[in-house]
């Protein structure tokens, strides 16, 4: 299961990179910018519960 999570993580990331390359920086919410934001926030929105499903289950291994 951890493996997994890093996986999905690791691509979460990519994901975030190529999405940041495409907003325009001159008008972010016009066009395939506003697209481009939403992605970047759902790859953000994907890293941080990942890294938090991991803190959970390294916090139910200590019980």
């Amino acid at each position: 299961m951890k493996i997994f999570i890093y996986i999905i993580m690791a691509i979460s990331l990519v994901l975030l990179g190529y999405n940041v390359t495409k907003i325009n920086w001159s008008s972010p919410l016009a066009g395939e910018s506003s697209v481009a934001l939403i992605g970047v926030l759902a790859c953000a929105c994907a890293i941080i519960l990942l890294w938090i499903l991991l803190l959970s289950k390294k916090i139910e291994k200590l019980n």
